[in-house]
């Protein structure tokens, strides 16, 4: 049977576009698992997936969409039975093979993580790659010593969808979080998640002289990178971490190792592209159950396939506030 999906095509002089096309099942990739996708959502990565292809996708037609969650339509898996709820993120599922801007998606076994049973595929949609990142990101923090009372923790691009997710989820388990953002008005949103303090982003996104500041925050999820990641790198508290999880403000880091040395400070690299899968089904479990449902909600922008080409380029603007879930099975 047929079945829509979101083709990117690229013509002789290199130039893409994108629009709603009909496919049939013989196209998709080789895998043993087929799903009925519901919902996706949409990431900086796709935003590139549906232009230019940032060196991300390598072959055309191509069919972005980096996360997914569905119904098991076929399997040829001992793991899993048609019927069966699942979650896609990550495996580079969306940019070197089609991914979930289609109504039926083919996968390897070992690539899904069953839906837990507290959230629905729409919810998971609503957290997707950058609300996983964010409970990675927190979970790499407490692993290294991060506890409620210990003083603020800092969100950078935290009306990004990272941003967001850890916000909500860090206010929930009792942080006092300090919101970073450049756009005063998302200042009401924030606190709505549960940001206590609304920094603004100015105040520390130049590189400063001094290596070290006054010791301020406990912990710090960073979306952004570049001098702001380098300037609150000398504000962290003695021992505290940062998990660095983007890289929207430049893949640069014009630091010096002094926090490191003189704090014993540590910098974390978060990946959820190939993240083990046990990691993943402790992460996934964690936000079904940590995440308040009425803030998920609370960030949700629907769309549909046809509006996907807008909003890619929405996001790689920095226009996107929260998460964009996108209803594909309808």
């Amino acid at each position: 049977m047929p079945f829509n999906a979101l083709v990117v095509e690229k013509d002789d002089d290199g130039r893409t576009s994108a629009a709603v096309a009909t496919v049939t099942e013989d196209l998709l990739p080789e895998g043993d698992v087929t799903v009925l996708v519901e919902y996706s959502t949409v990431n900086y990565k796709d935003g590139l997936c549906l232009g230019s292809g940032g060196g991300l996708v390598r072959n055309y037609p191509h069919v972005p969409g980096i996360d997914f969650a569905g119904t098991v339509d076929t399997s040829a898996s001992e793991e899993f039975k048609p019927g069966d709820k699942v979650i896609l993120t990550g495996w580079r599922v969306g940019e070197s093979r089609w991914g979930g801007y289609a109504q039926k998606a083919r996968v390897k076994t070992e690539w899904l993580v069953p839906l837990p049973d507290a959230i629905t595929t729409r919810q998971a949609m609503a957290v997707g790659t950058a609300g996983f990142t964010s409970m990675l990101a927190i979970m790499a923090l407490e692993d290294h010593g991060l506890q409620p009372g210990r003083g603020p923790v800092l969100v950078t691009g935290a009306a990004g969808g990272v941003g967001s997710v850890a916000t909500a989820i860090l206010a929930n388990l009792g942080y006092e979080v300090a919101a970073v953002t450049g756009r005063s008005e998302t200042a009401d949103y924030l606190k709505g998640l549960g940001a206590s303090q609304i920094v603004d982003r100015a105040e520390i996104s130049e590189t400063v002289k001094r290596p070290l500041e006054a010791e301020t925050w406990a912990g710090c999820v960073d979306a952004v990178g570049g001098a702001m990641l380098a300037r609150v790198l000398g504000q962290m508290k003695y021992g505290a971490s940062v998990s660095a999880v983007g890289l929207a403000g430049g893949a640069a880091l014009p630091a010096t190792v002094i926090p490191f040395l003189l704090r014993g400070v540590s910098l974390l690299g978060i990946d959820s592209v190939m993240c083990p899968v046990e990691t993943r089904k402790r992460a996934w479990n964690r936000i079904a159950e940590e995440l308040p449902k009425d803030k998920l909600e609370s960030m949700i922008r629907p769309a549909v396939l046809s509006e996907l080409p807008e909003l890619g380029e929405a996001i790689l603007k920095g226009r996107v506030k929260g998460r964009i879930v996108v209803e594909i099975g309808s």
